[in-house]
């Protein structure tokens, strides 16, 4: 049987390269996105970076800690609180001190170079991200003076990064430039004397220390110069130090701790958290899909060797040794096949992390590390679907007897096996029960990703053993137009693609998931990120909206106040903070919170509310929403505030849940560390709008303000698809469409070779060839077409599933189907499934007809 497994080998290599290429390929992505997502387990290891020079530094603590029965659970405050005078004044006793004060600061690119200022007074900031210090604490740091010196008096900073200017040759500022500088006070020119060298965890504006005090009045942190046990002695007398227990106080942080008090200390373990997440999305649907068309290809392979099997039953093999035969060849092309992917896998991922840091999806220093588990499970993976797919096949071939065989080779015409219909029931029942379990339930989880991501694949699988019974009505409904036309060509193409089932299906499978996953994905997210902003849009009556730049900014003061004063208007002036409680006594669950005055956003704001009454909030009341476990009016409920402060308070509203950015209101007072970052403006009735508008202008320009319109907001803001997001989108459906195309190029190429002797029957009772050209094209588009519509019907339930949640969760908002990005692929795939098919048959006939006539028989 080895003779002959190798003789079948060698008779067949276009079949089996075609298997090795799509097992290869399919093992290489598997491996390459298991080592970039295995390189996510663990970041690097950092020092003190902000104050590495600090002896001792001493904050409150960022970090809420609360004890509960299986241990202490933490979770990361939103306001941390300042340092109080009395302990400031406490510890300078004990030796020197430094204050430290930190504030948003970004600049303008108006008056860099002497240019005038911009015409609408928002226009686009330069530095947005960088934060103000005073120069003092500068030698606690890494900062030294590059040029220049020191700021000596108000107006004057020094720059770390400077911001970039159209009207000069370089991107930076030198000593002397005078700049235009956003601060809490509001917008002002000020002169450059100074710069430091750039870091990458802050981008820093140094000011003197007396206007840094009157900018920012709370101490952030102190800078202490005396020994470290004395610090402690000092903050635990009184009273603030963090104990066990519950609540955050203050923290006494030497050597590494330090680390604790730089900007953002877990953004490396944050980042490849949401490299994890997006990589694991990835090495979901990349092992999916090389799963299915690597057990399409192979059981394809052993299905177009049916009339083998019969020749070789009728010579008198057994059932057994057909299957040993076949199982042989898989062994043989899939152990090499495995091992080359995993060469593939090697050599592609450090490309793969590379594109990632480079286009910001990852960090900057995100490489592949040294783990060889992935290479074993692809090889593994590889080598097991390989083998699992050729067991049905060869086991229906070992069974069927020679004259069946014989009598079957050339038409696919037995009906399904029973165990194919009830494991196709199965998959689609288990994709359509769970959607209809998460609508009935829990409409907001059909909206997560991972749930709308993975639905499709059982979908996909379901449609994909259909394929038998679902293939020749579809191909008689393609083909209905075209089979009606003159000529021959219509007519064939029908047949060929209805009676060839096996093989249509096998073409059409990455035909299949390349239609269902991209429009399933991409239809999904525009279709949520338009019920986003249709919410948004249906919750704010107000005219205007400004919003602060960046996640942590803060509207200027003289902004607001001018905005205040203006006659005529409702303002509502709110603030960015969150809220914590203990749910079930052992998680700890942080939802974000607006900070609003309840009379002003009633006259600004429709929220959805679904019990109580919004003006109803007070300073002991909150507002929450219906995926709060408690969400009773009249309940009291537990919570921690955005500073750590444990507070008792009563459930005053509860919003409905819709698309999960309905959050928690509270009033300012239970957020005191919150600076106003989002001003809405709404006319009153028989208001000048001319008036208004121009009185917000000018204040706009006055600050250096962005004043928008609800529309120009909404927007802008909605959907808040990000570059990283839409490159991490890029990245899941370009590694799956790029080897679906491949894979379907593979398959026509087989495909097509195995059906040599069919072109030269049709070469000898006439056909020309271009005529014969033109049929093998027209079938390739059929089968696309046939693969188009599948994936389609796939793409059809996910979205109606998704469109049912919204109006479960009464978030009236369209379908968006991405239609040009769908064409486009199909397109692609009708040219490279044209291509496939013609290019072996245009081999196929150069040789003469004769020659090829019996070549299979």
């Amino acid at each position: 049987m080895l003779r002959l497994t190798l003789q079948g080998l060698r008779a067949r290599w276009v079949t089996f390269t075609g298997s090795f290429v799509a097992l290869a390929l399919g093992v290489g992505l598997i491996a390459a996105t298991g080592l970039a997502l295995a390189a996510t387990f663990e970041a690097p290891h950092r020092g003190p970076e902000r104050f590495a020079e600090a002896p001792v530094v001493v904050r409150a603590s960022d970090t809420l800690r609360v004890a509960t029965p299986i241990g202490e659970r933490t979770q990361r405050l939103a306001d941390p609180r300042a340092v109080p005078d009395s302990l400031a004044a406490e510890l300078a006793r004990i030796g020197r001190t430094v204050e430290d004060r930190t504030f948003p600061v970004s600049f303008t690119d108006a008056s860099l170079g002497g240019r005038a200022e911009g015409a609408d007074g928002g226009g686009a900031r330069e530095g947005d991200g960088a934060v103000g210090h005073p120069w003092s604490v500068a030698a606690a740091t890494p900062y030294r003076l590059t040029a220049g010196r020191a700021p000596a008096a108000p107006g004057e900073i020094v720059v770390a990064v400077a911001p970039r200017s159209q009207s000069r040759a370089d991107d930076g500022v030198e000593v002397g430039d005078r700049v235009r500088v956003v601060t809490p006070a509001g917008a002002g020119s000020r002169t450059v004397v100074g710069t430091v060298g750039a870091t990458d965890f802050e981008t820093a504006v140094f000011f003197t220390d007396a206007e840094a005090a009157q900018l920012s009045p709370r101490i952030d942190a102190l800078v202490v110069h005396s020994d470290a046990a004395a610090v402690r002695r000092a903050v635990r007398a009184t009273g603030t130090d963090t104990g066990t227990g519950t609540g955050a106080g203050f923290e006494v942080l030497t050597g590494d701790e330090r680390r604790a008090a730089d900007p953002d200390p877990d953004r490396d373990s944050e980042a490849l958290v949401a490299v994890n997440a997006l990589l694991g999305t990835a090495a979901g649907i990349t092992c999916f899909v090389s799963v299915f068309v690597v057990a399409s290809t192979f059981a394809f392979a052993v299905a177009q060797r049916r009339r083998e099997f019969g020749l070789l039953r009728t010579a008198g093999a057994t059932a057994r040794q057909i299957r040993r035969t076949v199982f042989a060849e898989a062994v043989l092309v899939a152990v090499p096949a495995s091992a080359f992917g995993c060469l593939l896998g090697v050599l592609g991922a450090p490309p793969l992390a590379a594109w990632m840091a480079d286009s910001g999806i990852a960090p900057s220093w995100f490489a592949i590390g040294d783990q060889t588990w992935p290479l074993h499970t692809a090889f593994w993976t590889g080598l097991c679907v390989a083998m699992a797919s050729v067991l049905t096949s060869s086991w229906r071939a070992g069974r069927i007897k020679p004259t069946e065989a014989l009598r079957e080779a050339a038409v696919d015409n037995r009906a399904m096996p029973p165990s194919r219909w009830l494991l196709g029931a199965l998959v689609l029942l288990a994709g359509l029960g769970l959607l209809a379990w998460s609508l009935a339930t829990d409409p907001g989880e059909a909206l997560k990703r991972k749930t709308y991501i993975t639905r499709p694949m059982l979908l996909i699988v379901g449609f994909a053993l259909y394929a038998p019974v679902l293939v020749p009505p579809l191909v008689g409904l393609v083909t209905w137009l075209p089979a009606r036309l003159p000529g021959a060509t219509g007519l064939l193409a029908r047949e060929n693609a209805a009676t060839g089932v096996r093989r249509t299906a096998a073409v059409a499978a990455p035909v299949l998931i390349t239609v269902a996953l991209a429009a399933s994905l991409l239809g999904t997210t525009a279709t949520i990120n338009q019920a986003k902003a249709t919410e948004a849009a249906a919750q704010t009556t107000a005219d205007y909206v400004v919003a602060a730049p960046g996640e942590d900014g803060a509207l200027p003061a003289p902004f607001v106040t001018r905005v205040r004063g203006i006659p005529g208007t409702d303002v509502s002036a709110s603030r960015t903070t969150a809220v914590t409680v203990l749910e079930e006594g052992v998680a700890l669950v942080r939802s974000e919170a607006r900070a609003v005055d309840p009379a002003d956003l009633v006259a600004v704001s429709r929220l959805p509310v679904a019990s109580g009454r919004v003006a109803d909030l007070d300073d002991g009341g909150i507002v929450v929403n219906e995926e709060w476990r408690t969400h009773t009016v009249g309940q009291r409920v537990r919570v921690w505030l955005g500073d750590g402060r444990e507070a008792t308070l009563r459930i005053v509203a509860v919003l409905r849940t819709g698309t999960g950015s309905n959050g928690v209101y509270v009033t300012p007072r239970n957020a005191p560390g919150a600076t106003v970052d989002r001003v809405d403006v709404k006319l009153r009735d028989g208001a000048d709008a001319a008036a208004v508008d121009t009185a917000l202008r000018e204040a706009g320009r006055a600050t250096e303000t962005t004043v928008l319109t609800k529309a120009a907001w909404t927007a802008l803001s909605h959907p808040r698809s990000s570059e990283s997001t839409r490159l991490g989108m890029l990245l899941i459906l370009g590694i799956a469409l790029l080897y679906t195309g491949i894979a379907l190029a593979n398959t026509l190429v087989m495909a097509t070779s195995d059906r040599v002797g069919d072109l030269a029957v049709l070469r000898l009772t006439g056909a020309t060839g271009p005529q014969v050209l033109r049929l093998v094209a027209a079938e390739a588009l059929v089968v696309v077409a046939v693969g188009s519509l599948l994936g389609a019907a796939v793409a059809g339930l996910n979205l109606l599933g998704v469109r049912g949640a919204l109006a479960l969760l009464s978030v009236p908002s369209p379908l968006v189907v991405p239609w040009g990005s769908v064409g486009a692929m199909v397109a692609a795939s009708a040219v490279l499934a044209v291509l496939a098919a013609v290019v072996p048959a245009l081999t196929a006939l150069r040789t003469r007809p004769v020659a090829l006539a019996g070549t299979r028989e």
